[in-house]
């Protein structure tokens, strides 16, 4: 017994001289962040981590002049996960001092993406050519997937500084965000992420054109085309999408998050000016124009909003607690009810409202009067990295509703 005692005694002295194992802080600074895309590509995008005087972390995710702020952060030993805001994507793995690894997941879509991170690397792309022999500055018409079946166009917007590219593309649909990158000799590389998409553009230029292939995630890509086109412009958005002959108002009945089904019929919509937003809480095109009308209803009268989400969320309790996390992040006070959840399809959501020739993209903004009929119907949204797009977009909003609203 005398024996035990000792030994026992020994052991708890030894484990109490034992070395605890340092915490690990993260530098603090800038860091590169690479997804592991197809056909061994990797996408890049600069993280920035400060260390609070709580001794908890902030981050920001930088795309050419965005920056996303990264408040949900959870570090458990060697363990961490960063939730972006607003989308339900996130980064989860481990970590040392200098590098992190892991994976970037979408939990509805089944999307997976590994990632590694080194602290200290500014350049997003490293350039073996710092010649600058040509400048991609300007205007590009450009085809994906052209001459097949899904060929779609688009309009490049670009301009270049040194070896330094910014800009995006536009579609019908809306845009692809602020894509940042290099012109390396001539290999013009771009990229993008932003919890909800991850955009990665190579291509070869000319004086005149590009060759290249756009790839989403690990899970998609396509080539594209484009050749140099000052004047070039996309179909007008606002005759995409339009109502189907013997209709001229829209109806529907969808819930809210605390259940309450909610109709245009409604006396809370009756002689106002409405905007109806089919919309996608994964959606970046559509928080951007989420964040427009936010910051345009405030003090307007007589005018509503109503958001349609269109979820890919698996479940309805995982949908509304997308919708929930959208309206608190943003402020949103208008009702965002849910439409369909499970899938995103764009078929799927014009069945819901058949009085639509076709559902074509999220965002789409439906204008209504006071009298109930359809004025406008707005296909895509052209987001902040648009610029001028924008800043046109803004004022023929504001201009329409003012007109509707005297009406």
């Amino acid at each position: 017994m005398k024996l035990g005692i000792a030994v026992l005694s020994i052991l708890l002295v030894l484990v109490g001289c034992k070395e605890e194992k340092p915490e690990v802080n993260l530098s603090e600074g800038i860091w590169l962040v690479e997804l592991d895309v197809m056909d061994g590509q990797a996408l890049p995008f600069n993280l920035k981590v400060a260390k609070k005087i709580d001794g908890s972390y902030a981050m920001q995710i930088f795309n050419a002049e965005e920056v996303i702020d990264v408040d949900e952060i959870e570090i458990k030993g060697d363990s961490i996960r960063l939730q972006t805001p607003v989308f339900e994507g996130y980064l989860t793995g481990t970590f040392t001092e200098n590098k992190m690894e892991g994976l970037f997941i979408k939990e509805s879509l089944n999307r997976i993406v590994p990632f590694t991170a080194v602290y200290g690397t500014e350049d997003r792309f490293k350039i073996n050519n710092k010649s600058v022999d040509n400048n991609v500055s300007g205007i590009w018409e450009t085809y994906f997937s052209p001459d097949l079946a899904e060929e779609y166009v688009g309009k490049g917007i670009f301009l270049q500084e040194d070896n330094k590219v910014t800009g995006t593309f536009r579609t019908t649909t809306g845009d692809y965000r602020f894509l940042e990158g290099v012109l390396d000799g001539d290999s013009l590389r771009l990229s993008a992420f932003d919890g909800a998409h991850a955009f990665l553009f190579n291509a070869k230029v000319t004086d005149s054109s590009m060759n290249g292939i756009f790839y989403s995630g690990n899970h998609f890509k396509e080539p594209f085309i484009a050749t140099r086109n000052d004047t070039f412009e996309l179909p007008d958005p606002d005759s995409l999408t339009f109502m189907n002959a013997g209709y001229d108002k829209l109806a529907f009945t969808f819930p809210d998050g605390d259940g309450n089904m909610i109709s245009l019929a409604d006396e809370t919509y009756q002689n106002k000016v409405i905007i109806v937003q089919l919309m996608g809480t994964w959606c970046p095109n559509c928080l951007d124009e989420t964040i427009f009308l936010v910051d345009y209803l405030k003090n307007k009268d007589n005018v509503e909003v109503i958001g349609l989400a269109f979820e890919s969320a698996k479940t309805e309790a995982k949908a509304f607690e997308g919708i929930r996390r959208l309206k608190d992040r943003i402020g949103v006070e208008y009702p965002i009810l849910l439409a369909q959840y499970g899938t995103y399809d764009k078929q799927k959501a014009q069945e819901k409202l058949p009085m639509l020739n076709h559902v074509l993209s999220y965002p789409t903004t439906i204008i209504i009067d006071k009298k109930g009929n359809v004025r406008k119907i707005h296909t895509g949204f052209n987001g902040p990295a648009t610029g001028d797009k924008f800043v046109e977009f803004k004022n023929n909003f504001n201009e329409l509703i003012s007109e509707l609203v005297s009406e």
